[in-house]
């Protein structure tokens, strides 16, 4: 049963237990992710964003990659448990999401209003984070579940040269999903007294 839109935020939580199937097909993942390029606002229109779906072998390939940076960068008696977190939680999923921000855009619009040349970086960050809660809320409702991950960015240049991905794109998060093995943990919440202020 389809869940309305407050339902699916609601349900959109951080699953690390995930495995490579998933309740959709992969035509439908890439429908959600290209509704959400389209719909999803950006300052401006900027429309910055720019999203990889990785998928298969490719999938694997980025986690191989993590792996690979990782390892000359903890210590040999760590990198055991890392590598189980990478293989357990990420690898094992279905696919992989890379968010990324289109600089070039982000320069030609500070280029343009100089006046707000210091914001469009914080709002090309707006814009990518706008993006991955669309995206991510769109996958729990199709029954995938997700988390969002942010190797970026000691796996950027390795990722680019792997998938021929523009240097003048920058990789903001790595989101990879596949169908939930268990539920969520118990999640707390801070009191809406001390969050919200509202004046009438």
């Amino acid at each position: 049963m389809k869940k309305n839109l407050k339902e699916a935020i609601k349900g959109r939580r951080t699953y690390y237990a995930i495995n490579d199937k998933s309740p959709i097909s992969d035509d439908q993942i890439k429908e959600i992710i290209d509704f959400a390029v389209l719909h999803v606002p950006s300052s401006f229109n900027s429309q910055s964003t720019r999203v990889v779906l990785l998928l298969n072998d490719n999938h694997k390939k980025l986690w191989d990659i993590v792996k690979s940076v990782l390892k000359k960068l903890v210590s040999p008696e760590a990198f055991p448990a890392t590598e189980a977190k990478i293989d357990g939680a990420f690898a094992a999923g279905h696919g992989t999401i890379l968010f990324y921000e289109d600089t070039d855009v982000v320069k030609g619009l500070q280029d343009a209003f100089p006046a707000y040349s210091e914001n469009f970086p914080v709002w090309s960050q707006h814009t990518s984070a706008m993006h991955q809660f669309a995206i991510w809320t769109m996958l729990e409702e199709a029954g995938l579940g997700a988390s969002l991950q942010h190797y970026n960015p000691i796996i950027d240049e390795e990722v680019a040269k792997a998938f021929n991905i523009s240097p003048k794109w920058k990789l903001i998060a790595q989101m990879p999903f596949g169908t939930p093995t268990s539920e969520a943990g118990p999640k707390e919440f801070q009191p809406l007294e001390s969050r919200v202020v509202v004046f009438k």
